[in-house]
């Protein structure tokens, strides 16, 4: 059983706190959906100031909608739209301090701010995007991608195997 946890305010100990989190609701579990969906809930519980926190999946050569946490969203994402599906053209965590500075920017939530991306990929395949918006400017910083990547990395070897 999954129990809420004080974090200590170190932001780098935190984020090791919840990768091992992240490992023990994925340890013995296989269904992807259900994986992604409690990784969702992890990180919307875990982050301040964000408003939304989930999943897009790679299907039929664009992003579909996946488990996520807050506001109803978009439900697909073309190839090289937005700030998700750029994540997914280049492959690299997009980090976006404005998201009214983004050409091309969808806005599912007119509340959002900033947003991170991180692509999911395995074997150079694309799997999907983590996807976290903020209604703060410049919410996320190096520290945050450093550790959501390596989230990314636990949820990866973990449910696509």
């Amino acid at each position: 059983m999954f129990q809420t946890t004080a974090y200590s305010g170190d932001k780098v100990k935190d984020y090791e706190l919840v990768i091992k989190q992240l490992e023990a609701l994925l340890h013995d579990e296989t269904d992807t959906i259900a994986n992604l969906s409690n990784a969702s809930a992890l990180l919307n519980q875990f982050l301040d100031q964000v408003n939304w926190v989930g999943f897009y999946l790679w299907k039929e050569d664009q992003l579909v909608l996946g488990p996520f946490q807050g506001l109803p969203a978009c439900i697909r994402i073309p190839y090289g739209k937005g700030v998700c599906g750029t994540a997914v053209k280049e492959r690299k965590t997009m980090r976006v301090e404005n998201v009214n500075q983004f050409p091309g920017h969808i806005a599912c939530d007119s509340a959002s701010q900033s947003e991170i991306v991180i692509p999911l990929v395995k074997n150079n395949e694309i799997l999907g995007v983590l996807d976290i918006d903020s209604p703060i400017l410049n919410r996320f910083d190096e520290i945050d991608q450093h550790f959501l990547e390596n989230f990314v990395e636990a949820l990866i070897n973990h449910i696509f195997n």
